[in-house]
């Protein structure tokens, strides 16, 4: 297996999220083959209307060797869908090639498709095919006028900002910007993919840490928790044990010591009559007792 199969994949991956269902993958084992539908102007899945509009399209067609992009360029070829020459094709390869050559080290294919799109945006018009003499010297002529028209405007346009005030430039850049957009290249993809990627894992990394920092606050919490016992204690004051044994502790030093010998002379119980309750009761009986007649 390749060892830069992984950067192709991702490279396939980017190119199929720009060009959606123009971009196929004819070969899905090494070497890759891919094939890129190529238009002037995108109508997304409005076939009619893509039909329509554009007069030339074409199938960039990507043999990938096993060592690109590092060491290898892309095999390059072109497929005309419509309204191209053998002459164009070869124009058009050619300058594929040679935006490939510009890209060595690097993914290029879809710097690749920008430079095929941008020429068949550039000669959107019907009658490329024509092979005859008439149509050919018409099309010179068509492309000679369209660089003339092209160089008079930019002049005037570089005319026109010369003679504009700083802010008025920059404010002229920000609406081109803006009218524009942002083109999407495989390099700003990469960029924003891997600032997408880094965003969600610091937004990870920071939810996982205020669950740790909740769980640390819920046991602090508890820690810091006082029982039903002491906050009952607190209110009341009669729970308190340390009152309670210093209060015990000074009632036994006021009652002061028990002279035990007191308690211990038996002699003085010898004294005492404990059969005068007995003759009362024998006397009360006798008394109950009914006289003889």
């Amino acid at each position: 297996m390749s060892d830069h199969i992984e950067e192709q994949e991702m490279e396939a991956e980017a190119l199929s999220a720009i060009f959606d269902t123009a971009f196929t993958i004819r070969s899905s084992t090494q070497p890759f083959q891919w094939s890129i539908k190529l238009v002037p102007i995108d109508c997304g899945d409005d076939l009619e209307e893509e039909e329509s509009s554009n007069h030339v399209m074409v199938n960039l067609v990507a043999n990938i060797p096993l060592d690109y992009p590092e060491v290898s360029l892309p095999e390059l070829d072109i497929e005309i869908l419509k309204g191209l020459s053998p002459e164009n094709r070869k124009e058009l390869l050619k300058l594929a090639r040679e935006e490939a050559s510009a890209n060595e080290g690097m993914p290029a294919i879809f710097a690749v498709c920008e430079v095929v799109r941008e020429w068949l945006a550039d000669n959107n018009v019907k009658g490329l095919d024509d092979a005859s003499m008439h149509a050919q010297m018409m099309r010179k002529a068509k492309e000679a006028e369209r660089k003339e028209a092209q160089a008079a405007q930019q002049f005037e346009a570089q005319k026109t900002i010369d003679e504009m005030t700083e802010a008025e430039q920059e404010e002229l850049a920000v609406r081109k910007r803006r009218a524009e957009g942002t083109p999407v290249t495989e390099e700003s993809f990469t960029s924003w993919w891997n600032k997408f990627c880094a965003e969600m894992e610091e937004k990870k990394e920071e939810e996982t840490g205020d669950i740790a920092n909740e769980e640390k606050e819920k046991k602090r919490i508890m820690a810091e928790r006082k029982t039903g016992f002491e906050i009952f204690s607190e209110k009341s004051g009669v729970f308190n044990l340390e009152k309670l044994e210093a209060a015990a502790e000074e009632m036994e030093n006021e009652v002061g010591d028990v002279d035990e010998e007191l308690f211990d002379d038996d002699e003085d119980l010898d004294d005492l009559d404990f059969d005068s309750d007995e003759d009362d009761d024998d006397e009360e009986d006798d008394s109950d007792e009914e006289p003889d007649i």
